[in-house]
């Protein structure tokens, strides 16, 4: 059964941490319109939607993708590394420990999920504000139980490394690479985003489809001639809080 565990937005979504954007009016209704269509979408491609419980008091709460990272045989609880998110990652272990045992990344580890990509056994791990190396530590020790290979990724010029690089295909990668190196990804292919679209790398990739922003028409037409099928979703009031399409979910396979 496909998972993808979702949040309300908060109504104090506009009081959302913020790193490289600067901070524009958002519109909490239309943020909510966009949350249900990704959910619809989510939804289409044949995923079960649990919803977190909400968290009206945590503006960012919208974003569980950083609060864990669920693999086939673990869910790692994080840490934050803005400390007004973690109190958003408790609500997640209740919701994740009814399909998965949890391991939790202690202090003085960060790490946000956003920073985490995995590409079947290597997990790639940024290098950025929120997360730094004593969790990339932990996380390859607790991983290599499981024989995951953790690869540090230095990121730049965004938030997260998934602001600069996402999984589209098997061996397929959509990046930026003013934002990351391509060379850091082994044995990979790569569509690049349109030069005008710098924040369009953040794409959803799950059962076989892309969900992506429908703000980013120039790299979607860049994905739809890659043969990527392409399901586009609004967010552009998400993307004001410095969000995108893999944010706002933590989507896993779980036994029947």
């Amino acid at each position: 059964m496909l998972i993808a565990i979702t949040r309300a937005v908060s109504p104090t979504l506009a009081e959302c941490e913020l790193t490289h954007r600067p901070r524009d009016p958002i519109s909490v209704a239309d943020a909510m319109a966009e949350h249900a269509a990704y959910e619809a979408a989510l939804r289409s491609v044949g995923a079960t939607v649990i919803r977190a419980p909400a968290a009206p008091d945590l503006p960012d709460a919208v974003f569980v993708e950083d609060t864990a990272i669920a693999l086939d045989e673990v869910a790692v609880i994080t840490r934050p590394g803005a400390a007004t998110r973690r109190r958003e990652t408790e609500s997640m272990a209740g919701v994740l420990g009814s399909y998965k045992p949890l391991a939790r990344i202690q202090s003085p580890a960060t790490i946000d999920g956003g920073d985490v990509l995995r590409v079947g056994r290597t997990i790639y791990v940024g290098l950025s504000s929120r997360t730094n190396p004593d969790a990339i530590t932990q996380l390859a020790t607790l991983l290599g139980q499981w024989e995951y290979e953790v690869v540090p990724v230095p990121v730049h010029g965004c938030l997260h490394l998934k602001s600069a690089v996402t999984q589209i295909g098997e061996r397929q990668l959509l990046l930026n690479d003013r934002y990351v190196r391509p060379a850091s990804f082994r044995d990979m292919d790569f569509v690049t985003v349109a030069p005008a679209e710098p924040d369009g790398a953040n794409a959803l990739l799950v059962a076989g489809a892309v969900i992506y922003p429908a703000h980013y028409p120039a790299t979607a037409d860049r994905l739809v001639r890659a043969g990527v099928r392409v399901i586009p979703v609004p967010s552009t009031e998400i993307a004001k809080a410095e969000g995108g399409v893999t944010c706002c979910s933590v989507v896993f396979e779980a036994a029947l």
